[in-house]
């Protein structure tokens, strides 16, 4: 029988100094000021803000002091029809103004490429050189709705092309250079860029890695490319002989100039294409819309995760990954962004604590994989580190699991805020997260995002509670794609948010509400398990297994067996242990007794490595292709496809 759902306890409670100091508190004085309310709660805020939607995005558009045309009208919300609302329709904006508005002589990105490099600029300098990149791309013929992609590091230079690119109303794009040419040209390939912004190489784990063959290959492979702009990081000599090819310091000085001309965008003019991860066939490009993304991070930078003036906002991340898009965002509330480039565990486990730590970030984000494997290692922040100006650490790319939240307050630090995020690619933010005035408790993220009305669905679309089911959005919301590019009639958008429930958008994770309307998620349905017809998530099996000692990581599957389904655990396991017996039972017994019963595996196997995606999530659908001996239509998409190998025809799935 499957354990039930219990209250989980508080871990950490917000003051009433830091409640009352919070950008969200003040959001509320300003809201109860406004409309004559007496709203005191988060909870309170929140029903407000699905309930009153016109009032609530007129509200965002003033407590930030957007940049541009509000129109006559906020939201329009066509009757029971998903998508379909517009938000400020009559109105006009541009993401790339919003951006640009910080003190002159401040710091706006601070960059460190592991321990070889580390660069400000201030943001003086960042008008000056997104005025000159914009004036370039204007004398390459870029215009409103041309594609500008980029094909690079987390670095200064990316977040400037896509102010410059933005600011002109042409659409960003980009990828991070570990990504091989066939996955880039399975991406860039689709949407035909005009220009490229690429490098010759980066660090990775103290190592150069040269891209500079990769480069060629990819640009004499996409024919729309009119001009390539380097941007030398390792300092490689390259014979790139093309006329399209320009170095990026000579673009800065002979376009030079300090005026910029930002185009007024309707809101719904696309700003970014991004990619699904690919691993089903080549990727979906979603399409994102200038003011939905500017809305959106207002309200999960500046409310949920108290971004401000002068704070210091660190994500790390890779171009290839939506946390990047979310990040720069930071700009928007005046904050320094913190941009990392390399491997989190170079020279040592504790280096982004290290950069945390010494550049006084008041936001951390980080993968719960990263939390997990800290924690695997038993490495101790707290006793090293005081941490003293970090408020708030963010997590995100799989549930963090109740043990790293322990992991966290005993090791880390214990006056800070655990903010697990869920949301993805698709909405370019989250549906649920933290905030800064309600407590933590132990494995729940605390409530949904504002402007968000989510809840849980059961097979009949049903909102329930205190039952495991689909996490549904009954609204409309800003970040809602615009479209799939090359989508014919949007057959594939709506295939992929609204088949399972009419005018519902259903974002495909199996998860819980709980008692304390904080959420537990189990892992995506589509790879939920049905042993015995009874729904099992993936992540409760992930959070027994990897509080054995003896497991690195897992990866489960379900597998089609005599008319069933039956578990399967793959576990890669530390090089001094070997699946014996004694472990077997071990692994077994931690899921029953930590799960149930019906989450025990039938069979468990070691490999030698977990597929993952680029984006650091294990690459569940894969393995279960290949073991129903399905062809795998993208490997390009996986971060370490090689490892797949291994999965094919292994003889103990046949008994």
């Amino acid at each position: 029988m499957e354990k039930k759902i219990v209250s989980n306890p508080v871990m950490w409670t917000p003051s009433d100094e830091r409640i009352k100091s919070s950008q969200m508190s003040k959001f509320i004085k300003e809201i109860n000021d406004k409309y004559n309310l007496v709203l005191t709660s988060f909870a309170d805020l929140h029903s407000w803000s699905v309930n009153n939607k016109s009032e609530f995005w007129s509200s965002i558009w003033d407590f930030f002091e957007i940049i541009g045309s509000k129109g006559k009208e906020p939201y329009i919300d066509p009757e029971n029809q998903m998508p379909g609302s517009k938000f400020f329709p009559n109105g006009s904006v541009n993401y790339a103004e919003n951006m640009l508005l910080g003190d002159d002589f401040g710091a706006a990105i601070i960059f460190k490429s592991e321990d070889k490099i580390r660069k400000e600029i201030t943001w003086k300098d960042l008008k000056v050189q997104t005025a000159s990149l914009a004036n370039f791309l204007r004398k390459q013929g870029v215009v409103k709705g041309d594609r500008v992609a980029a094909y690079m590091p987390n670095m200064p230079e990316t977040v400037i092309m896509m102010l410059a690119t933005s600011s002109i109303g042409a659409i960003f794009s980009s990828a991070s250079p570990d990504f091989g040419v066939d996955g880039v040209l399975d991406r860039f390939g689709q949407i035909e860029p005009k220009i490229l912004l690429t490098t010759d190489g980066y660090w990775y784990n103290g190592k150069e890695v040269d891209i500079t063959n990769k480069v060629s290959d990819i640009v004499e492979s996409i024919p729309s490319l009119k001009r390539v702009v380097i941007v030398p990081l390792l300092g490689i000599k390259t014979d790139y002989y093309y006329d399209k090819f320009i170095n990026y310091s000579a673009v800065q000085e002979k376009y030079f100039t300090q005026e910029i001309h930002f185009e007024p965008l309707d809101l719904d003019d696309p700003l970014y294409i991004m990619f699904s991860s690919g691993t089903t066939g080549k990727p979906k490009c979603i399409v994102h819309s200038n003011g939905g993304i500017l809305l959106k991070h207002l309200v999960e930078l500046g409310l949920h995760s108290n971004a401000r003036k002068n704070s210091k906002v660190f994500y790390f991340t890779t171009c290839g990954w939506m946390m990047w898009n979310w990040l720069v965002s930071g700009l928007l509330l005046k904050s320094t962004i913190y941009l990392y480039d390399g491997s989190p565990f170079f020279p040592n486990a504790e280096t982004l604590w290290n950069y945390v730590n010494s550049e006084k970030i008041n936001f951390m984000g980080v993968s719960a994989k990263y939390i997990d494997a800290l924690s695997k290692e038993k490495i101790k922040i707290i006793d090293k580190y005081d941490l003293n100006d970090l408020e708030t650490i963010g997590s995100t790319g799989s549930p963090l699991v109740h043990e790293s939240f322990d992991y966290i307050y005993n090791n880390v630090k214990k006056d800070v805020s655990i903010a697990s995020l869920s949301g993805g690619t698709d909405i370019v933010g989250c549906f649920i997260g933290g905030n800064p005035m309600s407590v933590v408790r132990r494995g729940e993220i605390q409530g949904p995002i504002l402007g968000m009305d989510v809840h849980v669905y059961n097979e009949n679309g049903q909102s329930i509670k205190n039952e495991k089911g689909e996490l549904v959005c009954i609204q409309n919301f800003p970040t809602m794609p615009l479209f799939f590019w090359n989508d014919e009639k949007n057959q594939k958008y709506h295939e992929a948010y609204f088949n399972k429930y009419t005018n519902v958008w259903c974002h495909g994770d199996y998860i819980v509400k709980t008692e304390n309307d904080g959420f537990i998620i189990f892992g995506r349905s589509d790879a939920t398990l049905n042993p015995g017809g009874v729904r099992i998530g993936t992540a409760e099996i992930y959070r027994q297994v990897e509080q054995i000692e003896e497991v690195l990581e897992g990866l489960v599957v379900g597998q089609i067996w005599q008319g069933d389904t039956r578990v399967v655990l793959f576990v890669r396991l530390y090089p001094e242990s070997d699946l014996t017996g004694d472990l077997i039972n071990k692994i077994k017994t931690k899921i029953k007794i930590g799960a149930s019963p019906r989450h025990v595996p039938s069979k468990i196997i070691v490999v030698n490595d977990i597929p993952r995606t680029k984006s650091g999530k294990i690459a569940e659908l894969a393995v279960r292709d290949l073991i129903h001996n399905k062809s795998i239509n993208n490997e390009n998409a996986l971060a370490n496809p090689e490892c797949l190998e291994e999965y094919k025809n292994i003889e103990e799935l046949s008994v």
